[in-house]
């Protein structure tokens, strides 16, 4: 008789859930929480094994699906859409009984905040600017707290934006959605979606990470360069260009949000220390492999 496979719960098996569900199903007994009917059913028809909660309402008696031999959960939810803390999350903790061996949490890069353009790395003191921000912060904090309180392996995942197949600005390209004109833009930061799984699944296999990890791609560009390398590799025409003083206008108050906030992320600890290999440093050969599907 086979040994029983370790247990692995997804908290958020969404984008990047079901793509680490995908990378890590034949070595792991793995249960995916998600908050409706209809996403459970996608998951089934996958293989895996749904569980439905929904966070904002749980209701009395929940229970999420543990097991004594827990290797880890990985919680991918985000936050609720208001507030400074993310109550999801504490209500999660509140459900999980059984500590795993492991708890690894997707946060931000948002939580540095502004830095004028220039470098940050995991010294770095968090200035969140926005309430998405704080709430990615409190979430960190609360699971600082629960971990150490259990003893258990805590890593940090702070991500940047994420883009990958379904996941590139083909639409706005195609509507001739205008962006700041690049003399205006600040820098910012992604990673492919494939790399990102690799991070959580290093997270979870290397006993020795611990702590917060920058999981990016390692090219700091604006968000202009990154929409412009989009629209040659598809042949598509670029978009129109508008100075920052006309976006503060006619953009939404999310989107300047992002706009606002200028830094360059360094990855040297994910590389080095969490032993992430990339696939994809250089983004046009991620968003090639992106159009590839």
């Amino acid at each position: 008789m086979s040994p029983a496979r370790p247990y692995l719960l997804i908290a958020g098996c969404g984008y990047v859930g079901q793509r680490l569900a995908a990378r890590l199903r034949d070595r792991f007994e793995i249960a995916a929480l998600v908050r409706s009917n209809d996403k459970a059913a996608a998951l089934q028809r996958q293989g895996l094994k749904p569980v439905v909660i929904d966070l904002d309402r749980v209701r009395a008696g929940a229970s999420i699906p543990e097991r004594l031999d827990q290797e880890a959960i990985v919680y991918l939810a985000p936050p609720p859409a208001t507030g400074e803390s993310d109550l999801r999350l504490d209500r999660f903790l509140q459900l999980a009984i059984v500590p795993p061996k492991t708890f690894v949490y997707m946060s931000t890069t948002g939580v540095y905040g502004d830095a004028g353009g220039g470098f940050v790395d995991e010294s770095t003191p968090v200035m969140p600017r926005t309430d998405r921000a704080r709430r990615r912060v409190s979430a960190e904090e609360m699971t600082r707290v629960w971990c150490h309180e259990r003893r258990v392996r805590r890593v940090v995942l702070r991500v940047p934006g994420i883009y990958g197949p379904e996941r590139l600005p083909l639409e706005r390209l195609r509507q001739s959605e205008p962006v700041v004109r690049p003399e205006d833009a600040g820098i910012s930061n992604r990673i492919h979606v494939d790399d990102l799984v690799t991070a959580c699944e290093a997270a979870i296999m290397n006993k020795e990470a611990r702590g917060v990890y920058n999981v990016t791609d390692g090219t700091s560009i604006s968000a202009t360069t990154f929409i412009d390398m989009v629209a040659e590799l598809t042949g598509l025409p670029k978009p129109p260009r508008v100075t920052m003083e006309e976006a503060q206008l006619t953009f939404s108050p999310e989107r300047l949000s992002f706009l606002n906030e200028s830094r360059r992320v360094g990855n040297d600890r994910m590389l080095k220390h969490l032993g992430v290999k990339l696939r994809y440093a250089d983004p046009v050969a991620g968003i090639r492999a992106s159009l590839e599907g």
